[in-house]
């Protein structure tokens, strides 16, 4: 498709998903167009600011079981966006992952319980099960990585290293969650404040779109089916409100209004 020399987000997003095989651009997208509504469709390419860039990386879960597969697609979209020459700037370099920080517990200072569903639960063991079992071939990876005398350009090396870091911290942090967790009554009837573990249904005031999330732990968060955590701005905004009440977010893109339609279990 043909592109402007200036284009939107939205714009250069259409463009860069047109390039990548159907299967990998369907898996994308969601990871692109979270990336663009940050900004705003309109918001010029051009515009977008390394700090922008590196704040959007911050604000991140990096508890998402897809975090680096996400922020690898979306480095992809602005190293594209950069050879077509729509931004100067190497923006890719700025969206980096958190490092994990895994710590022991201390004898004396036990793990804070996390809340979590059951069916979150069991997703998380079956994370866990799987970062165990990806051990062996992200090790294999560094191993061919090092094999390249050259270490001044190893970008393969980095990005093993890496993922190795992301994996062992996040596996010391799952058995850790899993062992002090506790497991949310999903039973109980409807509340009729908004609290973890709802679904919800938003009305959004301008465009009249209806949105259906469920608030979740920041643990168990996959805005693929819809789960979004209690931290985010949404769950910030809604958590405590009740039924018909109008909620405000604020995003790069303006302040977002919706109204809170309903609340279940």
């Amino acid at each position: 498709m043909t592109t402007s020399q200036n284009p939107s987000l939205g714009e250069a997003a259409i463009s860069f998903l047109a390039t990548l095989p159907p299967k990998e651009g369907e898996d994308g997208q969601q990871a692109i167009y979270g990336f663009v509504r940050w900004y705003g469709w309109e918001h010029p390419f051009s515009k977008l600011t390394p700090r922008e860039v590196a704040d959007y990386a911050a604000q991140l879960s990096s508890l998402h079981t897809s975090y680096l597969k996400n922020l690898e697609t979306v480095r992809g979209f602005l190293t594209y966006a950069r050879k077509q020459g729509w931004n100067k700037a190497n923006l890719a370099a700025h969206l980096k992952p958190k490092k994990a920080k895994a710590r022991l517990s201390s004898p004396t200072r036990q793990t804070p319980s996390t809340s979590l569903t059951k069916q979150g639960y069991d997703e998380l063991k079956a994370e866990l099960a799987e970062l165990k079992s990806r051990r062996p071939k992200v090790i294999e990876d560094m191993r061919r990585a090092a094999a390249d005398k050259d270490f001044r350009e190893n970008a393969p090396l980095d990005a093993a290293k890496e993922e190795r870091g992301y994996l062992e911290g996040r596996i010391m942090e799952l058995e850790a969650i899993l062992k002090s967790a506790t497991i949310i009554d999903e039973k109980q009837k409807a509340a009729p404040k908004v609290s973890v573990g709802n679904s919800i249904v938003l009305r959004d005031e301008a465009s009249g779109e209806e949105l259906r999330y469920t608030i979740v732990s920041p643990r168990e968060v996959d805005p693929t089916r819809g789960k979004i955590s209690s931290n985010s701005p949404i769950g910030k905004a809604v958590i405590g409100r009740t039924q018909g009440d109008i909620v405000e977010i604020t995003a790069p893109a303006g302040k977002l209004r919706y109204r809170l339609l309903q609340i279940e279990r």
